[in-house]
């Protein structure tokens, strides 16, 4: 997948989306079916169902 915005943020700060040693790049890690993935492929609003936040912060005061 590539860095689609996703509630107003990118790929780049999603928890989702690792880093992979053996292919050397970054990949969402999203375990979707072949019907998830042509959902989302094609879908025309630019916001990820899947997106989560990896920032501590923002994830602990929802929690409150």
């Amino acid at each position: 997948m590539g860095p689609y915005m996703a509630q107003g943020t990118s790929c780049d700060t999603c928890s989702n989306y690792i880093y992979d040693e053996d292919y050397d790049c970054y990949e969402c890690d999203v375990s979707m079916d072949e019907d998830e993935m042509a959902r989302f492929l094609s879908q025309t609003r630019l916001e990820c169902p899947y997106y989560r936040s990896d920032n501590e912060y923002e994830v602990v005061r929802h929690q409150m």
